[in-house]
């Protein structure tokens, strides 16, 4: 097995385990800590976290600690997540959402920047296209990664399972679940029972005992991937000083494709919001109960990994006008790769907070409006940045022609 293969191999195992754990827990917040809203605001904060750290952080950790030791150090952000969950209260799971916030951004934006380094030097050495080996990789990435969302909501339903059983639920309280869920508050509508404190325990030490696993692997078996950085630094220009390095995510701001694309992230932080904190609650525990909300995400995290598997695949034969795929930003932004995925997490951050912070105050079929809105926008927006690329396309292989024009007049002259 290549090297650089076995690296990204590595990277998803480690992104496997943690996100075993993380997921799974973060789809439940709302549904296990419904008093007073502390689940959603648990997880509104963390997003907010997010969004700060997206703005400075990355360019920083990453030119300072590597994409390996950052990825170490931001996993056992999560870790202390789980940990805050064994005794789950105001004083405990805001301090730890915040730290969990600011550990994402940099650990997302080192992994895209590892992939896509690992995936460049690899095209370099096999004589491929760059961006076909990069959408390959993350394309296994995300075969593996998406997984954990089987395996966390497995876990979490076969523990729940043990709980005893459940009231029938009546017609009137289904009449409440789903799209006609309306409280103007953060009460659950449901009535299904809370898992007892033994299986909630249980289910955090397998979670928490994950973590830990993700950051062993990664911290004996990951390679670095800095050395080879710098070898390529020698070769092209000196460093940015830490100002442009600080500010670099909002430079790329003034690129136009950035811009456009930015409605992308945000209608994904949009979409994955409302999949943990509404659809999971008004749909999955109101209308089933808590124990099904495992096995209702399985079948979600199932087809969102066999897809990231076949649109690596697939997208050098059909190109990206057919595949909505996250490599995008590596491709558009290879210079600057770095605050481009800072930036994605960054518009993915701001959809989550949003999501969550009106989580409590408006219906269910409104927010359902709210993203069908927003996935127009980030579709006219992915549209403009192609019909962008197709343009400076077209100006190179118009300027190549007259090139090829001009030295054939020459010839012919002489």
């Amino acid at each position: 097995m290549e090297r650089s293969l076995k690296n990204v191999l590595v990277v998803s195992c480690g992104f496997l385990l943690l996100f075993t754990a993380y997921g799974g827990l973060q789809n439940l917040q709302s549904s296990l800590h419904s008093e007073q809203g502390l689940g959603v605001a648990t997880l509104s904060t963390l997003y907010a976290s997010v969004l700060l750290s997206s703005m400075f952080l990355p360019p920083i950790l990453i030119k300072r600690c590597g994409c390996k030791w950052t990825i170490v150090g931001s996993m056992c952000c999560y870790v202390v997540f789980s940990l805050g969950n064994f005794h789950a209260n105001w004083y405990t799971l805001i301090p730890t959402s915040i730290l969990l916030g600011l550990g994402a951004a940099p650990l997302w934006s080192a992994q895209g920047t590892y992939l896509t380094t690992m995936g460049n030097l690899q095209a370099e050495k096999a004589g491929k296209l760059g961006k076909d080996v990069v959408n390959q990789y993350f394309g296994i990435f995300f075969l593996v990664f998406q997984s954990s969302g089987v395996w966390g909501n497995l876990i979490s339903s076969l523990v729940f399972g043990k709980m005893s059983e459940q009231e029938a639920i009546t017609e009137e309280q289904l009449m409440s679940c789903g799209a006609k869920d309306c409280l103007m508050g953060p009460v659950a509508t449901n009535s299904t029972h809370h898992p007892s404190q033994q299986l909630i325990y249980t289910l955090l030490g397998i979670y928490t005992s994950c973590g830990v696993l993700a950051i062993l692997l990664v911290a004996v078996l990951l390679e670095s991937v800095e050395d080879k950085l710098e070898n390529e630094r020698e070769r092209g220009s000196s460093p940015p000083p830490l100002w442009s390095t600080l500010l670099s995510t909002f430079m790329l701001f003034r690129d136009k494709r950035l811009c456009f694309l930015m409605f992308l992230p945000l209608y994904s932080g949009f979409q994955q919001g409302f999949l943990s904190g509404e659809y999971t609650k008004s749909y999955v525990t109101c209308a089933l109960g808590i124990h099904f909300v495992g096995y209702v995400m399985i079948c979600f995290s199932a087809m969102t990994a066999l897809c990231s598997l076949l649109y690596g695949k697939i997208s050098k034969h059909t190109g990206r006008a057919a595949l909505y795929a996250l490599a995008l930003f590596g491709v558009l932004f290879e210079e600057n790769k770095e605050p481009a995925f800072a930036n994605y997490r960054l518009g993915e951050a701001v959809g989550y907070v949003i999501a969550f912070g009106y989580s409590s105050f408006l219906c269910v079929s409104t927010k359902l409006y709210i993203l069908l809105g927003v996935l127009s926008l980030a579709m006219v927006g992915y549209g403009a940045v192609e019909y962008l690329e197709s343009k400076t396309a077209c100006k190179v292989l118009a300027a190549e022609e007259k090139n090829r024009a001009e030295e054939e007049d020459v010839r012919t002259e002489m």
